[in-house]
């Protein structure tokens, strides 16, 4: 498994590095030992944040409700938990 995902008891705990204000939301390869995520929201109002749990969302096929920012809401480095341990977080380098 990579290094941006860790498996926890309550599901994955994914490092995230997000560019927001990109032209189009899309996985841009690792940054580090997290995953690049280009975010076409800007990160005003927590927007962003939004964004980004909604895109990760959508490529895992789980619900948005199991996507959460749980550190970093006003940085570019977030931690973001899955909670469904059976999604394939492999997806978002795909």
């Amino acid at each position: 498994m990579s290094a941006f995902a860790r498996r926890t008891a309550a599901g994955w705990l994914l490092a995230v590095h997000t560019q927001p204000g990109a032209k189009r939301s899309e996985v841009a390869g690792l940054h580090g030992e997290a995953l690049k995520v280009r975010i076409a929201a800007p990160a005003l109002e927590g927007r962003a944040n939004a964004a980004l749990e909604a895109f990760i969302a959508e490529r895992l096929g789980v619900p948005r409700s199991q996507v959460k920012v749980v550190r970093g809401e006003r940085s570019r480095e977030k931690q973001v938990l899955v909670e469904d341990a059976g999604a394939a977080v492999e997806r978002l380098l795909a």
